[in-house]
């Protein structure tokens, strides 16, 4: 693969299942309010929620369901239940003699959230907790179109780290404080999703959020929204060359507004340094991490990098729409949240500028487009896969030759491995960690590799660019994106999208035959496999000269242009994709032929590459 070539291939791009009618689009709104008092000694907290909800369904609503997942985190949870019972657990949650840590969680360290109260519109409602789920049961029904305000009052315990958030992490940080507090679930076109948690990501409701924490005067915060009085409290967010007064008491309020997210994410320590760097034309950058000399150097080698990424997603996605950014460690390696990311900071430097990429380029696909991870986990995981992959090539310097060599070798260990699962399958139901990584991660990038194979990657470009454009903060399903790429291309993709995300067929086309006839040399080419693709014929002469040829599927209903600049190219027959075998004609003889290759670009997700190359004796 040639380094123009991946110049190319500069966006990203996604594809789906069901879409609603774009008339009909509607979607849910929420608002919260919240003051919350953290207590640092025993890492216990209380809050208050004002939550404001607006029913856009043309549904009545008779229930709702609130998230409250750091009851996941006691012994007997589903989390802990299905982290013993799955044959390949999460390293990061297991002991070293393979116990979950969840099962060993004594009362002081486990997690819990509990609604201490709750009214709707004044009213007592009733609601009982089902593990990670509060049902609430109205008081009076929320009528399509109506607004209903719900007034909580509860109580946590943030669990000692293990996934995503907790206290006391292995580096470190006191507190990484992500699904934290009550959230409301989502309700769309399909229902609800008040999914459990057991293991995998989430999806959330669009709205203005107000958040006021109460905690520890020596405590640096940063995490999701604008700090409101930064010149109160300082800890390197006063404007420049203000005076911060020093406040009585034992501790600081700090306040924080997040307008149009889905989640809160924020994160709390003593010895945490604060930097700022300014993206030009762009959002403010913040920093926090630990005041450790191991880490110091890379820390302030990211931040230049972290601009460089910025820049290179705002144009090859779309513009960041927030003025702000956080980069925090904590956590327990990289996740992802609204306006902010928590990644683990003790890492040689081109791992740290790699996480930074990953959870960065989640601000697109996860917290501004926001598909239902739960069910197309793919879209978000995969893309952002994708495109944190070209990234790292450029701000980098990596694999600038193809920076997917690893991707496509993870998922064909997948394909071959009789383990595979469909990309339809509901996140939490793979049998195998193994088989979800995969899936979500590297077969949900080569989606959009190859889709630029399919159509072309000036249209891949283009396709991705203009699906932001039209479903950023619309939760998009995997057929919008679809038919997004028909539009741009002109090509029919049904096809595409059902046999690479419904079912677990592979591709595999191989060069059964090549035979001489006086003049000219007959190729016989064979689909081996059951997933259809066009197919792109490199053919180099004992000259060195080449020449491509370009099969068209049939049920594409189009020709993409020809990728590959000075090099000439004979489009032949479209190929129909029951017909086993395709037979064309070389205008030399074969003698003059030095080999034949499908696929030079390597961008179609064959799962057998020896048959693919036919070299002359």
């Amino acid at each position: 693969m040639t380094k123009s070539f991946f110049t190319l291939f500069t966006v990203l791009f996604t594809v789906g299942l069901f879409a609603q009618n774009k008339t009909d689009y509607w979607q849910q709104h929420v608002d919260y309010t919240m003051a919350v008092d953290m207590d640092v000694d025993n890492f216990q907290y209380t809050g208050t929620q004002t939550l404001v909800y607006t029913n856009n369904s043309p549904d009545e609503l008779n229930r709702v369901y609130f998230h409250l997942y750091f009851n996941a985190f006691q012994p007997g949870s589903e989390m802990d239940i299905r982290l013993q019972t799955i044959a390949d657990p999460d390293g990061r949650m297991i002991t070293v003699d393979k116990k979950s840590k969840i099962s060993l969680l004594t009362e002081s360290e486990m997690g819990y959230l509990h609604a201490t109260s709750l009214t709707q519109d004044g009213n007592k409602v009733s609601y009982s907790e089902e593990g990670t789920i509060l049902v609430v049961d109205l008081a009076k029904p929320i009528p399509a179109g109506g607004k209903s305000t719900f007034n909580m009052e509860f109580k946590g315990q943030v669990p000692l780290q293990i996934r995503r958030s907790g206290r006391n992490s292995e580096e470190g940080v006191a507190l990484s404080m992500s699904q934290w507090f009550p959230k409301l679930a989502e309700y769309d076109f399909e229902g609800w999703h008040a999914d459990p948690y057991i293991a995998r990501e989430f999806q959330g409701v669009w709205g203005d959020f107000d958040v006021k924490l109460t905690i520890d005067k020596n405590y640096t915060v940063g995490g999701t929204g604008y700090l409101q009085n930064p010149n109160e409290i300082g800890h390197g967010y006063e404007t420049p060359g203000t005076k911060v007064k020093k406040q009585k008491g034992k501790t600081l309020t700090w306040h924080f507004k997040a307008p149009m997210v889905h989640d809160f994410m924020w994160a709390a320590d003593p010895e945490y340094i604060h930097d700022i760097q300014q993206v030009p034309n762009g959002p403010v950058l913040h920093f926090l991490y630990k005041d450790n000399p191991k880490i110091l150097e890379n820390w302030k080698k990211l931040q230049p990098k972290t601009v460089e990424a910025m820049e290179f997603f705002n144009k090859n996605i779309g513009q960041y729409p927030y003025d702000q950014y956080s980069v925090i460690q904590g956590g327990d390696g990289g996740m992802e949240y609204a306006m902010s990311t928590l990644i683990t900071g003790d890492r040689k430097f081109g791992s740290l500028v790699g996480v930074m990429a990953h959870e960065m380029a989640h601000s697109w696909f996860q917290h501004i487009l926001a598909t239902n991870e739960a069910k197309h986990e793919w879209m978000d995981e995969g893309f952002t896969s994708f495109i944190s992959k070209l990234c790292m090539s450029e701000i980098m310097d990596y694999e600038k030759e193809n920076p997917f060599e690893s991707t496509y070798k993870g998922y064909r260990n997948l394909a071959l491995s009789g383990k595979e699962q469909p990309q339809g399958t509901y996140a939490d139901r793979y049998a195998l960690n193994f088989a979800y990584g995969i899936s979500a991660y590297s077969k949900g990038s080569i989606f959009l590799s190859q889709l630029g194979y399919v159509i072309g990657q000036d249209k891949l470009m283009e396709t991705i660019r203009r699906y932001y454009d039209e479903f950023k903060f619309k939760h998009p399903v995997p057929n919008d994106v679809k038919r997004v790429a028909e539009k741009v291309s002109g090509f029919e993709l049904d096809w595409y999208l059902t046999d690479w995300t419904q079912t677990t067929n592979t591709i595999d086309y191989a060069i059964k035959e090549v035979a001489t006839s006086e003049n000219t040399t007959k190729v016989t080419l064979e689909r081996v496999g059951l997933m259809p693709m066009p197919m792109d014929i490199l053919v180099v002469y004992n000259d060195d000269t080449r020449e491509t040829f370009y099969a068209p599927l049939r049920m594409m209903r189009g020709e993409k242009a020809n990728p590959y600049d000075g090099i000439e190219r004979t489009v032949i027959e479209d190929w129909a994709w029951a017909y086993p075998t395709y037979d064309f004609v070389i205008n030399k003889p074969m003698s003059s032929i030095k080999a034949i290759v499908l696929d030079p670009s390597q961008l179609m997700a064959d799962v057998n590459l020896e048959n693919n190359v036919w070299q002359a004796e």
